[in-house]
């Protein structure tokens, strides 16, 4: 086994570090106050040929891999997690469905703004009653002289408020008493469509977090995306690599936290000497490193799991439930480590445990996770 990163993957996390320390990290504890979109940080993104990164380039992609792709999220997680979970959501949750399911012609016209950065990727999949449990899918699509007229709502959407598009679910009829749920691209701007942005959220507070309200609203059947009635399914399928992408930002947090915390415990003198020198902190930041390192080699290897185009839903679970757990307690320690001063803003360690709670509940809770995983290794 080689753990080495490839030439081109150790130049895309040098650039993303560098850009994160520089660009993303020094304001984002005042992002985080005033819950301001970081719009001028995606430009420079897109500049640089990052927000399409592992698509193909005909598309306006970079042309890289899913490793490359944790790379960035993790990075950028590690400075700030509302820039990160924008960036994952952009890329797994945005642009992948249209990739993985499109027709030629809706990834050029859909997909392609998505990677130029002319639009943020968002997805719509979860409702007030249905998140997991697909039969509480109640948004529906009818199907009327070669359209689609869609109600409903969905909660919960990650960059909608800048998404000029998006992939939803919807309930376009029954099959053997069930729901058949579809996926259909949906312009945001046509009428009967609303943006809602009025969550107050505990942490991510400067990402976009928002509701859809879908009144009426019509596409034409061309919209459609993949196979009619295979909508869960295909997001489903979504959700395993934006799995990776939840379990990149939780490492990239726990790195941010153990980094601040290090420092601290050497800078703050107690008793004479620093904290740093006395065994009951350096056996937590001991413990702190070693999960964050297997942390993200669980995230490397689905990863490369799924570039090599092999089964990866098993050790994206893992990776992401891993992950998300050891980033909140990581996070935890780094404000103990800190004392009253990790319980301050000014210190960052408090917004990045606010940030590591919602790791343990987006794109499948932790305890979906463990389902899907006792699955997956033949319980029954």
């Amino acid at each position: 086994m080689n753990f080495d990163l490839t030439s081109e993957q150790e130049m895309i996390k040098r650039m993303i570090s560098q850009f994160a320390d520089e660009e993303v990290a020094p304001g984002a504890i005042e992002r985080d106050r005033t819950k301001r979109f970081p719009v001028e940080i995606f430009k420079e993104l897109a500049e640089m040929g990052i927000m399409g990164l592992p698509f193909p380039e005909e598309y306006g992609g970079g042309g890289a891999d899913t490793v490359s792709f944790a790379i960035v999220v993790e990075e950028l997680s590690r400075a700030c997690g509302s820039t990160g979970i924008t960036y994952s959501a952009h890329i797994s949750l945005g642009g992948a469905p249209l990739y993985l399911f499109g027709t030629e012609e809706q990834k050029q016209k859909y997909l392609t703004p998505i990677c130029r950065g002319e639009s943020f990727g968002a997805f719509g999949l979860t409702e007030p009653n249905a998140g997991s449990d697909a039969g509480g899918t109640r948004t529906s699509a009818k199907e009327e002289n070669g359209e689609f007229i869609i109600n409903g709502n969905k909660c919960f959407i990650t960059n909608a408020s800048y998404a000029n598009h998006l992939a939803l679910t919807a309930v376009t009829g029954e099959k053997e008493g069930e729901k058949e749920i579809t996926a259909i691209i949906v312009p945001t701007h046509e009428a009967g469509f609303t943006v809602i942005d009025n969550y107050e959220k505990m942490g991510l507070n400067s990402s976009n977090t928002t509701e859809l309200v879908l009144e009426d609203v019509r596409v034409p059947v061309e919209n459609l995306l993949g196979k009619r009635g295979e909508g869960f399914r295909q997001f489903l399928i979504t959700l395993d690599g934006g799995r990776i992408g939840i379990g990149a930002m939780a490492v990239g947090i726990a790195q941010g936290a153990f980094d601040k915390a290090l420092a601290y415990s050497k800078e703050r003198k107690q008793f004479g000497k620093s904290i740093s020198s006395f065994q009951a902190i350096q056996f937590k930041l001991a413990d702190m490193a070693m999960k964050i390192e297997l942390a993200r080699n669980m995230v490397y290897k689905a990863a490369w799991l799924k570039d090599q185009g092999r089964p990866f839903s098993k050790e994206a679970a893992m990776c992401k439930l891993y992950a998300s757990e050891i980033c909140m307690e990581v996070t935890d320690q780094a404000v103990q480590i800190h004392g009253g001063y990790g319980y301050m803003k000014e210190y960052h360690v408090e917004r990045m445990m606010r940030d590591a709670k919602l790791l343990e509940i987006g794109e499948g809770t932790s305890e979906v996770q463990r389902m899907v995983i006792s699955r997956l290794i033949g319980c029954k």
